[in-house]
């Protein structure tokens, strides 16, 4: 059965897509710790991050930093924070977050009723700072 992840990327569930490439993709996510909290996600399903073959985790990686620019310079934190958990939907996604604070990665903290309008607000600062950067439209 396909994961949430794969409905998502296969767009039978709504997503607001930032990143799009033929490795992986990245959308915000729907309870988000901060504004523009970003999963990165492999096309390929895979439960454990340990799991992925290591040309696919190097993308990932480099596909990160790409987003975590973007974050970056989107939203002027401090750092953008990183996390791979993967409890919650069992396939691997990486968490990319604006952050000021260690707490601002406290998962009970989510925002589990996101304003919709600032979710859209957020994701087209993310797309629009990976195209100010040089890192394409990948959406």
């Amino acid at each position: 059965m396909p994961s949430l992840f794969t409905k998502i990327i296969q767009g039978e569930i709504p997503g607001r897509f930032v990143w799009r490439d033929e490795h992986c993709v990245a959308f915000l996510t729907i309870a988000p710790l901060r504004p523009g909290h970003t999963l990165l996600v492999p096309r390929q399903e895979v439960d454990h991050w340990i799991d992925l073959e290591p040309k696919l985790a190097q993308h990932l990686v480099g596909v990160a930093q790409h987003l975590g620019r973007a974050i970056q310079d989107a939203f002027q934190p401090v750092k953008v924070g990183v996390a791979i958990v993967g409890l919650e939907v069992r396939h691997v996604h990486i968490h990319l977050s604006p952050i000021w604070q260690i707490s601002d990665l406290d998962f009970s903290r989510q925002d589990k009723h996101p304003d919709p309008k600032a979710m859209d607000e957020a994701a087209e600062k993310i797309r629009a700072s990976l195209c100010k950067l040089g890192l394409g439209n990948k959406t």
